[in-house]
């Protein structure tokens, strides 16, 4: 298996930079933290500064946000299902969102009115157990596809929450055509973080959903007296995670964005092979993905995501399993004086490859080109923690994964 890691700048020409992140304005996504914050279990989850290790990786800061602690489902997906799910709900209902908190959406007024309605969704795992708590949570039902390969503890964990769920015999992007077709036949609902042709309304509102955490981190940041981080490094499966945190970022600080480094699996780089062809069209990725990050094990890049990151992103990185897990191990290893950050494959592959960056010599080119010196503040998100608690241990415990 390729163990090199591979990265290229954006160098795609830029055209409709404003328009394509219009819808995560910080109006627009303020409405999704708000309706997240009518959640009885909602709090904030936690923004960690390393300061141990940033002195050791001789940059200024480096922040975590930790997403493992997400309304205890172990993961930041929720953000983006829960949102959508309630959008879609608001326009049958045709009301505003604002005007239907949670207390409201579970009323019997609100459920006579909406009567039964079925989700269905395609995941590896963490979105499709926030698609079902939230069903589970709205008085709702939930039915979940995952590809071939999916941990059976995610499979249980999503079965907790009440929905039908299976793992299939297809990879990622087939199951979400089963689920597209299933949900057409049955008169339910596709909640899905990707977007194709004529699927772009729910995919949008997840991503503001997402928002939620965005504005949580900048929030977090202000408190501490830095109005903006220089770097953010970002996952990447369809997109959608990347295209909200760049677009919220864009939307609020315009030319002075911070410098988004955009990370894939390189088992599943659609994004860095899209950027890699220079002329701004999707590039697709087939097979069956088999990389520890499950998260980011995706072959087709959402079209809105791809529009927000070809326009305003700084560079693209493709990476082996081996640097997610040199960053789980980081994370859950930490400096005397730093906090520990339990982090799963998808979660820690950025931090993993910053450490690559900022000590292996072979990196120098790209430390080069995103300006990383000792004035650098880095910002970056743990999007789920254990949520396979038998491969964190493999990894963390046993070292499986380690090394170039």
């Amino acid at each position: 298996m390729e163990k090199e890691i591979k990265w290229c700048p954006n160098n795609i020409k830029k055209h409709n930079e404003m328009e394509c992140i219009n819808f995560l304005t910080y109006d627009e996504v303020k409405k999704a933290k708000e309706f997240h914050e009518s959640f009885p279990q909602y709090s904030s989850t936690p923004l960690t500064e390393l300061k141990n290790l940033a002195n050791l990786l001789e940059v200024n800061t480096i922040f975590v946000k930790d997403e493992s602690y997400r309304f205890g489902l172990n993961a930041f997906k929720v953000l983006g299902g829960s949102f959508a799910m309630a959008k879609f709900l608001a326009e049958r209902l045709e009301e505003d969102i604002s005007n239907l908190p949670y207390e409201r959406l579970i009323s019997e007024d609100i459920k006579k009115k909406l009567g039964e309605v079925t989700f269905y969704t395609a995941t590896d795992g963490n979105h499709g157990r926030g698609v079902a708590w939230t069903a589970n949570k709205l008085k709702q039902k939930s039915v979940v596809y995952m590809p071939f390969g999916s941990s059976i503890t995610r499979l249980n964990n999503i079965k907790a929450e009440g929905a039908e769920a299976s793992i299939t015999d297809m990879n990622y992007d087939d199951a979400v055509r089963l689920a597209a077709v299933n949900a057409e036949k049955t008169n339910g609902i596709i909640i899905q973080d990707t977007a194709w042709n004529n699927y772009e309304k729910i995919p949008s509102w997840i991503m503001q959903g997402y928002g939620t955490m965005v504005l949580e981190s900048i929030e977090q940041l202000r408190s501490k007296g830095i109005d903006k981080p220089t770097h953010i490094f970002i996952q990447a499966g369809v997109g959608s995670l990347a295209g909200a945190v760049q677009g919220v970022f864009s939307t609020i600080y315009g030319k002075d964005c911070p410098k988004v480094v955009v990370v894939e699996s390189n088992l599943a780089d659609c994004l860095y092979k899209s950027a890699l062809a220079k002329d701004g069209i999707p590039r697709f990725v087939g097979g069956s993905m088999q990389t520890i990050m499950a998260g980011l094990a995706c072959g087709e890049p959402n079209t809105i995501g791809w529009e927000i990151l070809k326009n305003h992103s700084t560079a693209f990185v493709s990476c082996p399993d081996w640097i997610a897990a040199n960053g789980m191990r980081i994370l859950g290893n930490p400096l005397s004086g730093d906090s520990k950050i339990i982090s799963g494959e998808s979660g820690a592959v950025t931090l993993g490859l910053f450490e690559a960056i900022m000590k292996n010599e072979k990196m120098k080119s790209l430390k080069i080109f995103l300006e990383l010196d000792n004035n650098s503040k880095v910002l970056f998100f743990s999007t789920e923690g254990d949520t396979a608690p038998d491969k964190y241990r493999e990894i963390v415990w046993l070292g499986k994964y380690s090394g170039e």
